[in-house]
This record gives C-alpha cells, sequence and structure tokens, in this order.
C-alpha cells in the first residue's frame, strides 16, 4: 500500500510527535511525522544506494571504536547507526531522530541485521537530553542543519559527548553547486513552480554552506580541532532514467509541485525530467554530482 495515499488526523500527527520539541522545530517535527518521513521509509534502500559514496567517508572521519558509545543525529531509517553498531561491536549506538515512522523502520532494520547494540530514541536533539559525557563519537549524515537555534543544538550535543569526544558529520554546500538537485529542478523550471529552499541560514538543507558559520557555532558550542573539507562526489539517482524519475517524483516536494500544475504542464515537466535523467545515466546508472562538507571537531 502507498502510505503517501493514507490521511492523517492532526491528533494521529500530534500523537507520533516527540514528547518535548524546540520552539522552532514543530514544523519539522511535523513534516518528518508525516510525508516527509512516510517518503523516507518508502524510499530507504534507494536513498541508501544514493550515499553509498558519502557514508564511508562519515564513517571513517568518525573514528569510532569497537568499544565507543555512539550518538547519531538524525538518524532517519538507520543506515548510519547501523554501520556504526557494526564497527561498535562491543559498545553501544543510539540513533535519534525526530521521525516516528523512520525510527520503527530503523528498529526493523536492526533487528533483521542482529545488531542489538544499536537502539533508537525520538527526540529533538537541540533539546534532548542526553546526560552529560555519555558519548565518545557524534556523528551526523545531513541531519544536523534544519535546527531553529543552531547554537543550542550544538552546545547540546557537545554536552552529550565526554572531553576530547569526537564530531563528525556532513552537511551540504551551496544549492547552485549540488547538480542533484539543480539539474532536475531546471528540468522541471519551465513546466511547474520551483521549490523554495530558504534563505542562506535559515533552517533547511544549506543552512551550514558557510564554512565561517560551522567554525564559529562549533567553537561557541565547546569544540575545536575544528576540520571542514570538501567532499565532491557522484549521486547515484537510479538504475536508470526510470528508476530516478520514479524516485524524484516520489518526494513531498515533487508530487506538490506537479500537483499544482494542469495535466499539460505535468506532461511535459515528466518528459523533460526523463530526458534530462536519461542524458546523465552512465554505467553504474543515473548520477548527479554532490557537493557536501565534512566537518570534524573534538570536544574541548
Amino acid at each position: 500500500m502507498d502510505r503517501s495515499s493514507e490521511r492523517h488526523t492532526d491528533g494521529d500527527r500530534a500523537a507520533r510527535l516527540p514528547e518535548e520539541v524546540a520552539a522552532g522545530n514543530t514544523a519539522q517535527a511535523e513534516a518528518w511525522n508525516g510525508d516527509d518521513g512516510e517518503y523516507w521509509v518508502r524510499q530507504r534502500a534507494h536513498q541508501e544506494a544514493r550515499y553509498r559514496r558519502l557514508t564511508p567517508r562519515l564513517m571513517a572521519a568518525a573514528g569510532i571504536r569497537a568499544d565507543s558509545r555512539v550518538l547519531d543525529i538524525g538518524c532517519g531509517s538507520g543506515g548510519t547507526s547501523l554501520e556504526a553498531a557494526r564497527a561498535a561491536a562491543e559498545g553501544a549506538v543510539l540513533g535519534v531522530d525526530l521521525s516516528g515512522p523512520m525510527l520503527a523502520e530503523a528498529r526493523k532494520q536492526a533487528a533483521t541485521a542482529g545488531l542489538p547494540q544499536a537502539t533508537f530514541a525520538q527526540g529533538d536533539a537541540q533539546v534532548h537530553d542526553f546526560g552529560a559525557a555519555a558519548f565518545d563519537a557524534v556523528l551526523s549524515r545531513f541531519g544536523v542543519m534544519f535546527f531553529a537555534d543552531p547554537e543550542a543544538a550544538f552546545r547540546n550535543i557537545a554536552h552529550a559527548l565526554r572531553p576530547g569526544g569526537r564530531l563528525a558529520f556532513l552537511c551540504w554546500r551551496d544549492l547552485a553547486q549540488n547538480a542533484y538537485l539543480t539539474v532536475p529542478f531546471e528540468a522541471l523550471a519551465p513546466y511547474v513552480q520551483p521549490p523554495d529552499f530558504g534563505a542562506p541560514g535559515e533552517p533547511g538543507p544549506f543552512s551550514l554552506a558557510d564554512t565561517a558559520r560551522i567554525r564559529t557555532l562549533l567553537e561557541g558550542a565547546g569544540f575545536d580541532g575544528i576540520s571542514v573539507d570538501a567532499v565532491d562526489e557522484p549521486m547515484w539517482m537510479g538504475t536508470d532514467e526510470d528508476d530516478a524519475v520514479a524516485s524524484l517524483t516520489d518526494t513531498p516536494m515533487v508530487r506538490k509541485m506537479l500537483a499544482a500544475a494542469d495535466e499539460e504542464a505535468r506532461a511535459g515537466a515528466l518528459a523533460a525530467l526523463r530526458h534530462t535523467m536519461a542524458a546523465h545515466r552512465g554505467p553504474d546508472g543515473v548520477t548527479l554530482g554532490s557537493a557536501s562538507w565534512l566537518v570534524t571537531a573534538r570536544r574541548r
């Protein structure tokens, strides 16, 4: 059954939200417990494949040992938490996310993989009580850009790390450098209203594109030894153009864009998108460029 077709009452969704959500993060919590979260559950395997070149870079930077206690911020459906649990075979991994549906999938994946050291909690990492110095390492794969108050969020994350503990995360560079987004949306633009990815610095995928801001936030939160390295890797979009189009048009953002257009515009948009994806098909399927920062730091 396509879960995007299910209807939820306000009460249903409220029951799925974390018990404590910081002021300003409510809209994010509602989205990740609604269509956005359901999309990521449906597309879990596809999304993990998309990050196939990025996830190993993050895991290598996290410095996880066999006995490490690891916190995974914005763990989603558990892909990075499970990778951390494989590395911390004698340790423990806690994945935290706003999304109840995605965490349910993460727990299912951990059980299937036989990784009991991976556990999960629904919470807002900006305010969640992780305990003081409870972790040796904190990692995040594109999960730290959405906080309404990033200063408070990184202070809370630092509080959870032991002194000398390691932080490693991936965040996106500027939108213009990320062809995996610009190319498909340029194909759609003549036919449908383009999306708004938010102003620079606002909560959203590109809020940490500015390296000076990253350093200011981390230094203010109690980190030193900060390193910010550019990572440029192909982003896998699908096995072929049809697979890539199916995944893209299943996103809540694109579904809304297409739903708002008339039948002729929708047909034109889909044809243009398929043509564009076909132009980027190679031996490994359809790939487009991605540009991110790999950030590491140490808790003072």
